[in-house]
């Protein structure tokens, strides 16, 4: 018995598209990653061969009948393109969050890989590491009062990246996937154009009502953070519970991921639960936008 293999592309040699062809190139013993076989890589850039992985190029790998999936690892603004292209070529489709910068993008997409009978993967790594793992052991169960997540971090270009409600879009993933649904109740957004300084504060409410909110910081020098206070009815977490270090790198555990998925191994609910969470998290990122965008209420 032959075992099914993907033929594989990167696109996109920035430090996630670098992890991918390593990743790809040395998967792990008896995981699902040994199905995927790197084909080569696409950038703009011209760099011959990257250790054993030779460069090829765009036209190469959307045409190419041995090249079944492609791991989108470009910025975020050409995600919805890439992603288009490789659809309507045919190909499997694996991209790092956020999957596009517009809901109705995300949208459009989801429906083209269902009709072409496509997985559409996104990576979501910070719902893999094992700091995220413990704190959602200890969250389960308990009754949510209130809570705020706060993160800092270096500043980001936003015509690359996007709106901070979308590159920002792993922290809003964390709550959806810890206390469920979310409404946007406001959100507003201070900048400070000379600091390159930018502060999003979005508020929300619970399926229960409870608020909760977070707050998205960028400014030069800021170090790469996440701060929690969540209080539930038994108590506050304000730390992050002690988590061991993983042995699995977490691309490699995306890659296994993705991996299953091509080779049917995800059951209907997951691939369902997957879907609507990540669609949510987009729906609200561009909900969040408009408030922050919306010009100022002037009252007379």
């Amino acid at each position: 018995q032959i075992s099914k293999m993907f033929g594989t592309v990167v696109v996109g040699v920035g430090i996630a598209g670098l992890a991918r062809i390593r990743d790809l190139m040395n998967p792990m013993p008896s995981s699902p990653s040994e199905h995927l076989k790197l084909f080569g890589f696409v950038s703009r850039r011209s760099f011959g061969n990257i250790n054993e992985a030779k460069q090829i190029s765009l036209e190469d790998a959307l045409t190419n009948k041995d090249i079944h999936a492609a791991l989108i690892s470009t910025e975020n603004r050409s995600h919805e393109e890439t992603i288009r292209m490789f659809l309507e070529a045919g190909k499997h489709v694996l991209v790092e969050y956020p999957m596009t910068l517009s809901a109705k993008a995300a949208h459009e997409l989801w429906e083209m890989a269902e009709q072409k009978d496509k997985v559409l993967h996104v990576e979501h790594i910070e719902l893999l590491t094992e700091e995220y793992k413990q704190l959602k052991k200890e969250v389960a169960g308990k009754d949510l009062v209130k809570g705020t997540l706060h993160f800092t971090g270096s500043v980001l270009d936003e015509n690359k990246s996007g709106f901070p409600a979308f590159s920002g879009i792993a922290r809003l993933t964390w709550l959806i996937d810890l206390f469920g649904d979310l409404t946007v109740t406001s959100a507003t957004r201070e900048k400070q154009k000379d600091k390159n300084y930018s502060r999003m504060t979005v508020h929300f409410q619970t399926a229960n009502k409870k608020p909760l909110t977070w707050i998205e910081e960028r400014g030069p020098g800021m170090r790469r953070e996440k701060k929690i206070n969540f209080c539930f009815t038994s108590g506050c977490l304000e730390n992050f519970p002690e988590a061991p270090r993983s042995s699995v790198g977490l691309f490699m555990q995306d890659q296994n991921l993705f991996a299953k998925k091509l080779l049917g191994q995800v059951s209907k609910e997951e691939l369902a639960a997957e879907k609507w969470r990540i669609l949510r998290c987009l729906d609200l990122a561009e909900v969040i936008q408009q408030y922050c965008e919306e010009p100022e209420k002037i009252y007379s």
